[in-house]
Order: C-alpha cells, then structure tokens, then sequence
C-alpha cells in the first residue's frame, strides 16, 4: 500500500468517526431534551394539581393577578387624561329603568308614545314604567291606566318629585307613613327608585279603593282628602287623564295638548286623621 492509499484510508475513518460521534451526540442531546420536556410536564401537572386543590391560593393568586391587570389599566388611563374611560361601567345599563318602546304591545306603545309626547319626558323610561304598571295592574287588578294617570297628575313622571308633606316618587306616596311596604325594597330610599314606588302606590291605591268602595272615593282616600269638603278636584283631574289614555288605546287621534275634562269635585264629611294618613 503507498503512502496515498494509507493516508485516504485514514481520512476515511475519520470521517466515520466523526460522523458516528455527531450521531452519538445528536442522540443525547435528544434524549436529555426528551427528559428535560419531560420533567418540565410532571412539574406543570404537579403544580396544576396542587393549585387546583388549593381554592384559596387559587382565588388569591386569581385576585392578584386581576388587581395588578387593574391597576395597570387605571395607569394607562390617568396617564391619557380620559375621566370617562376610568370610570367606565359597563353594567349600568342593568339599573336602567328604561325599554325599547318596540317591545310593547301595540296599545302599550301607543300610550307610551302619547305620555312622551304630553309630559315631555323620554320615550324609553315612560315605556318601562307603562310596561310595569301593566304588569301590576294585571296582579292588582287595577286599571293600568289609572296607575298613570295617577302618575301623570301626582309628579309628571319625575321619579324625583316631593310635595311640601313629604310625599315622594313617581305616584307620590308619603314614605314616612307607608314605610312598611318600603322594606321588602331595602328601606325608605326605595321610594326614589320608579319601579318600586309604583309597586307601593299601586298597593297603596287598591287598599284605597278597596276600602272606600269605589274607584272615585278611593281616589279621594289616595290624597287624603276622604273627609275633607274639598279634594281640590284631584279624583276629576285622574279620571279625565284616565279618559284621555283610554282613547289612545282605541287608536283615536288624541293630541298631547289635549285639554282635560272638569268635574265638580264632591263634598265630604271633615277629616280624620286615618283618612290623612292615607295619604
């Protein structure tokens, strides 16, 4: 053999040697990655079990987290000068008292639309509360209608209204006196909420009538004037309302500006205190 042959046989198994050892490597590199991805799974599931046994930590650990994301955000925000953004809430929509007026019936949208018009007041928060005094007037049997036309000539749908003898809210309920019916509401400061003082007066109205004996002198008994010789024509002005709202009902062209109809207002004997207190 000459000295090329040996020196290409040499170079020969080097390569081989060379290769083989990449190879070697390649292989323990694989395997240890294996090991290594491995472990780091074991790791992962035995903390995951661990942090899913742990309710507290996991709450705690959840809090942390969302607090941090908070106060991060409220940086942002202050840094931009937008106000509205940090007080940003999106679920006040849900304290609302407000409805599309396309979800009424057909009579109930009339009516809404109508009061809008006559009181000046939004058509959306009119139609939630022609949609509740449908509601109740349904269980309470009495006439919706009625309910706001009470409303309508007690505080021109302002939710806010207080008389100089305290009463308050959409239908005027003396707050102090009925506080009783206020409680399954949370307290007295219920009164300012729409839905429930129209719940209260309307259970307040159908003890009126019912104790009175008619829709005329239950009205009477509402403002407190069953007794008194002048109910300053209150029963006339309701009913007349009443009578306006029944019109649109029937699909009649009644005009927001409509004037109302007078009655004479009756005479009474003098007052009792109860008959005040109904108020």
């Amino acid at each position: 053999m000459t000295a090329r042959s040996q020196v290409l046989s040499l170079s020969r198994q080097a390569q081989s040697a060379l290769v083989l050892f990449i190879k070697d490597i390649g292989q323990g590199l694989l395997v240890v990655s294996h090991n290594t991805f491995a472990l780091l799974g074991f790791a992962v599931v035995a903390v995951g079990i661990i942090f899913a046994s742990q309710a507290d930590m996991r709450q705690q650990v959840e809090n942390q987290m969302l607090g941090w994301l908070n106060a991060r955000h409220e940086a942002r925000v202050e840094a931009s000068g937008d106000v509205l953004a940090l007080m940003a809430e999106p679920e006040a929509i849900t304290r609302a008292t407000a409805v599309d007026p396309k979800e009424l019936t057909r009579q109930q949208a009339a009516v809404a639309q109508y009061l809008a018009r006559r009181y000046r007041v939004a058509p959306e928060p009119v139609s939630r509360l022609v949609k509740e005094a449908w509601e109740v007037g349904q269980r309470a049997r009495v006439d919706p209608t009625l309910i706001l036309s009470i409303m309508a000539i007690e505080s021109g749908f302002n939710p806010f209204a207080q008389s100089s003898v305290g009463a308050q809210g959409l239908m005027q309920v003396l707050t102090r006196v009925h506080d009783d019916k206020y409680e399954a509401f949370g307290g007295n400061l219920a009164a300012f909420d729409p839905i429930t003082n129209l719940r209260v007066g309307v259970q307040v109205l159908k003890e009126c009538i019912q104790r009175a004996g008619s829709v005329d002198e239950g009205l009477r008994r509402y403002v407190g004037a069953a007794n008194l010789p002048d109910d300053t024509g209150y029963p006339a002005r309701v009913l007349a309302e009443q009578e306006l709202l029944k019109m649109v009902i029937q699909g009649r062209n009644v005009s927001p500006s409509a004037p109302r109809p007078v009655r004479e207002p009756a005479s009474s004997p003098a007052p009792s205190s109860e008959q005040i207190a109904m108020r």
